[in-house]
Formats: structure tokens, sequence, C-alpha cells
């Protein structure tokens, strides 16, 4: 990851939205900011139950932004390249948060600082690392992992790794 110097970080919400906007790290942390405590769960069979992230609600972006009310879909990208699809109705769930704190500290470099999408009602994959863009969608488009056969949802309870009957392989 090449370096960052948090003054020149933005965050950039667009798509299907009436208010576009870009957020400097300084407006981003004027946001009312949140705490959530929930179980982390990746698609290779590991979970982490009860980890406490903190930073902007999801929610809070939502009032921000206005999607228009055919928004389905929230793409999320990484400044690495990285990028998954959301579905709309979980990244609009009470509990998804744009994190920048894990346990009361700053994110770590390895989980995504400065800036993690947590989307706990989905598999880790959807959780973007290193968030720079919120693009809100009608129509669905996929991810890095989509793309590589990873399921569109990726709800952890249903067990929705793959779309086909290949096994994920392990890390």
């Amino acid at each position: 990851m090449p370096p960052l110097d948090l003054e020149d970080f933005v965050i950039r919400i667009d798509g299907v939205v009436a208010e576009p906007l870009d957020l400097s790290w300084e407006e981003f942390l004027k946001l009312p900011q949140a705490e959530v405590v929930a179980d982390f769960h990746c698609v290779t069979h590991w979970s982490v139950p009860g980890l406490r992230w903190e930073g902007v609600l999801a929610r809070t972006i939502i009032e921000l932004c206005r999607p228009e009310p055919e928004v389905r879909w929230v793409m999320a990208y990484g400044r690495e390249g990285y990028s998954t699809n959301v579905p709309y109705e979980h990244f609009s769930r009470p509990e998804t948060i744009l994190a920048h704190k894990l346990n009361g500290k700053p994110l770590p470099k390895e989980h995504g600082w400065p800036l993690r999408l947590v989307v706990p009602s989905l598999y880790a994959w959807k959780s973007a690392k290193y968030l720079v863009r919120l693009e809100f969608l009608v129509e669905k488009r996929r991810g890095f992992w989509e793309m590589r056969g990873y399921h569109d949802i990726g709800d952890p309870w249903r067990e929705e790794r793959r779309w086909d009957s290949r096994p994920v392989p392990r890390e």
C-alpha cells in the first residue's frame, strides 16, 4: 500500500444520489460518531466475536447523500483498487459502519487504515478495506471477488460463498 497523508484523504460518495459528497478526513471525523459491536465472519470458515468498531454509521452517510429510491446496490472501492458490491438493504442496516477505529485504537494498516466499510451482516470480503469511495447503484455490478465467482450477497448464516460448487480456498 502506498503511503497516505491524511491531509490528502478524501472519501467520495456518489452515484445515484441527490447530494454527491467528497469528504476530507477532517470533515469525516466531524460527522456524528458511533460504536458498533459485532462478530466478523470470514468466508474461509473463521469468525471473530464481539469486535468493537468506531466511526460513522452508513445511515448517516445515507442521510447526507440521499440515494434515489431506485438504488439497490452500493459499490465500495478501496484505494488499492479493490471493489465489492453490497446490497443496499445490508448497507443501510443500523450496524453497518465506516470504521476508523477497532477495539478503541486507530484501525491497523492490515485491517484497512484509515477507513474500512464494515458490514457485519455479510462475509468480511464485503467489508472493503482502505475505503475511498461509495457508489450508489440501481443495477448490480460485480466487484473483485464477485467477478471471480463469489456470491453477490455473502450472507454467512446462509453460507453464501460462491455461485458454483467449487470450494472456497483457505488462506
